[in-house]
Parts: structure tokens; sequence; C-alpha cells
């Protein structure tokens, strides 16, 4: 989430709480792709972490790099007091952010096909490059920083990292490394209507083990192999249970939006902000709020702008929002970050890929989702799904993406259509390899057991 909403319309029901979701509906003719990612930055000179206000002179740290992005973008800043924390975008809806150590984000506007994403994702890289390499500024594709311990990665100015930063570890033992440490692409993608809200939402979660496989890009931590292959997502499965997870309830007879409100009214929640001021109410219901009861804050009732907050601090594998989030990936390098939008819009944004998706994931209960979920980070695609390995199944759904997209037939000015991204995930299905097993064969043989040449070797 790249800025907080604003919206300070009062809640008098629950009812408001589904029809605001509901209102995400839309035509399938209408239909975007939102894609996000994010990147580590470091200083070339010495591999270090980059604070927020630099070192030395104190102008070549974070703040610096928005500064210059302001300058350069005439994009509207997003501040947390006195500090320039984001940008954004009025015009077009993008946004850049900072997540709690300094990883840059990109929120991307939504954008009709995936050769827009491609194209927005390399104006942004080159946007950045311009004011960071004078800074001596690079960043990393990777999923996890590779080097620094926790102690050693800033902590940037914003007020719900705070927040989170203490109730983290009262709820699980991995919320601060996930905070800081980790890094991410994700896709946002449109429903046509309840039902359909509703398969697409299946579809994706069942296949975010494999999402999560595929994408594998995490294997080191505080500079050796962690012993998975994507850290960032065991990470994911003991940081706050209580709003991550596979989502069984949405695969129960009844799931629709008004079940989707009744979880995410009983997912704790984080703060309450009232002008530039959030209130620490972390472990509080929104519920109480709903109803004006909330100890922390007597009288006060929900808005709207509480209600979209609290649904940005809920961090299941797949999200549901107005739109619907990919959650399970690694970030990668840029054919990555092109590939996750193409796989979904593949699957989701055509009618017979969606019932082709459907067939192949509707033999799965709730416990081999869950144990899929829970050995993809360290098994990858060697994770068994009814007695194949979820390579096998990778190459059925990137083959059902592929036709799906094919079927789209949105086209470039060479006449591609998207189906082209694709191509790193049909290598990898075939080899059973994600980027994080390449890596740990270059760490064992061409870097020396060193994680140093992955600052030249994994970087945008």
């Amino acid at each position: 989430m790249a800025r907080d909403v604003t919206d300070t319309t009062g809640i008098s029901s629950r009812d408001e709480l589904v029809a605001w979701l509901e209102a995400g509906s839309k035509a399938p003719e209408d239909f975007l792709i939102g894609a996000e990612h994010e990147k580590i930055p470091f200083y070339r000179a010495d591999r270090a972490p980059v604070p927020y206000e630099g070192r030395g002179d104190g102008q070549n740290g974070v703040n610096a790099l928005l500064d210059g992005l302001r300058e350069t973008l005439g994009w509207s800043p997003i501040t947390d007091g006195p500090a320039l924390i984001g940008l954004y975008d009025e015009e077009k809806g993008g946004a850049i952010s900072l997540e709690p150590g300094g990883q840059f984000e990109l929120s991307g506007a939504p954008l009709p096909d995936v050769h827009s994403v491609e194209a927005e994702f390399d104006r942004h890289i080159a946007d950045v490059k311009a004011i960071a390499e004078p800074l001596g500024i690079s960043f990393l594709n990777l999923g996890m920083s590779p080097l620094w311990t926790r102690a050693e990665t800033p902590v940037m100015p914003k007020q719900r990292y705070g927040i989170m930063m203490r109730y983290m570890p009262k709820v699980g033992t991995r919320g601060l490394d996930m905070m800081f440490r980790t890094s991410t692409v994700q896709v946002n993608l449109d429903f046509a209507s309840e039902a359909d809200m509703v398969r697409k939402l299946r579809v994706s979660l069942a296949l975010q083990p494999l999402a999560t496989a595929l994408f594998a890009n995490s294997p080191f931590t505080d500079g050796k192999p962690n012993g998975l292959l994507s850290m960032r997502s065991e990470i994911w499965r003991d940081t706050d249970n209580a709003r991550a997870g596979m989502l069984p309830f949405v695969f129960e007879p009844g799931m629709g939006f008004e079940r989707y409100v009744d979880y995410a009214l009983d997912v704790p929640l984080y703060f309450v902000k009232r002008g530039d001021h959030y209130h620490d109410v972390a472990g509080a219901s929104f519920r109480d709020l709903l109803d004006g009861r909330l100890p922390q804050l007597p009288g006060e009732r929900a808005t709207m702008a509480d209600w979209a907050n609290h649904l940005s601090t809920i961090f299941p594998e797949v999200r549901l929002k107005r739109y619907i989030e990919m959650r399970g990936c690694d970030v990668g390098p840029r054919a990555h970050v092109t590939a996750l939008p193409a796989l979904f819009a593949g699957l989701l944004y055509d009618p017979i890929a969606l019932d082709e998706a459907e067939q192949i994931v509707a033999d799965w209960d709730a416990t081999q989702r869950q144990r899929m979920r829970d050995e993809a980070p360290r098994l990858g695609l060697s994770t068994k799904a009814t007695g194949r390995d979820l390579a096998a199944v990778g190459r059925d759904v990137v083959g059902v993406a592929k036709r799906g997209l094919a079927r789209r037939a949105r086209r470039d000015a060479a006449g591609r259509d998207e189906s082209v991204y694709l191509a790193p995930l049909e290598e990898i299905a075939d080899s059973g390899r994600p980027l994080a097993a390449v890596l740990l064969d270059r760490y064992a043989r061409e870097w020396g057991g060193s994680v140093l040449p992955a600052f030249e070797e994994c970087v945008f």
C-alpha cells in the first residue's frame, strides 16, 4: 500500500463495508492490471544498506532518492510528519513508497495489458537509476537481503512501522524479518461480480504455492545459504497467522463479500489514523471501532479510510480489496516482474483459462493446499500435489495462461501478444529450477562460497 486512504466518510453498518468491496466490480472490458515490486537499495562502494538520511554529508540516503524523483517526476509528496516517505502520481494513480527497511516500492498504475506494465517498469527503473547512480546506490532484485543482519538494517521514519515493530514480536517470531529484510513482486487484478471474485480468489489462493515455487529467489540470509529456496515465503509462515495464510474459509460454501468482511473484522487492528497521527491500537477490534467503543479512542467511530487502511494491513497469500492481490512471490529481475502479471492475467482474464485452472485445482482440499504452502519455500517445484510435483503442475498452469493470453490478443507494436512474458516461467517449470537454485549453484562454484557477487549480478 503506497499511501493511506483519507476518506473520512463515516461507517454506520457492516453492510456498508460489504458494499465498499462489491463496488470494485467492473465490466470485463474494463479489467486492468496493477503491478507492484520492491527493491533493496545498497551502496555500491561497500555493499552497505542505505539509511533514510544517508551517511557522511547526509545527501545520499533514501530521502535523497525521493527528493530527486519528486523533482524529476513532479509527483505529489506523501509525508509522515516532516519526513518525505513516498510520491503519488495524481494523474495516473501510480505511487512510490518505502517499506520498513528502506525497500523501495513502485505501486504501478492500473494498466490495460502486460506490455504497458513492462513499459512502466522500464520508465521507473530509468528514472530511479538517474537519481541513484550519482549517489552511489544500486538495487538488489532478491526476495531477501542476503548479507545484513536485522540490526544492521535501517528503519524508515513511518509511524505505522513503529506500531508494527512493537506488535510483531507478540504474535510471531519472524515479523521483524518480514518487515525489514524481504522484498516481493505482486499483481492486482479485477473481478466482474461477487461470483467472479470467488472463483478468481479460490484459483489464485490454490495456486499461490506454485507461484512461490516458480518465483523462489531468496536463498541467502546473513551472508550464507539459509536452507530454503524462498526464505521470504517461509518467514510469512510465522509472522502473524491471525492476518496471514491460505484462508481456508474462502473455499467453503457461502463465500462472498460478506464472508470476507467478517474475516477482516476479526483481524486485529494495528492503528487508527486521525489527522497526521497514528494511534497505536494494536490488537484491538475493528468491530469495537465500528460501534464507537474502542477503549483506546472512546467515542471515535470508524470511517471508510479506517476500513481501507485496515484491509491493507491484512496479509494473506491472496488479498481481497476492491481487486485481488497476489502476494506469494519473491521479487526477481525484470523478466520476473512482468512474468507474474502475465501468469495471472492469462489465468483469470480469459474465461476458458479460468475454467481450465479451476479444473487443475479442483481436487485439492484444505489440508493439501496448506501442505503445499508449508513445503514450497523449502522444496520449491519438487513439492507434491496429488501425486504430481509442482513442476508438472506448473507446466500445465503456464500452458493454460499462455493460451489465455493468446486469446486475449493484446499485442504490442511488434505484433506480440502477452504470452511472450511467460518465457522465464516456461523455462523454470521445464527445468524444475527456480532462480534460487541457480544462485545456490553459483554460490557454491563461481562465487566461491560468498554472497558478495550477488551485489554485482542480482541487481536491477
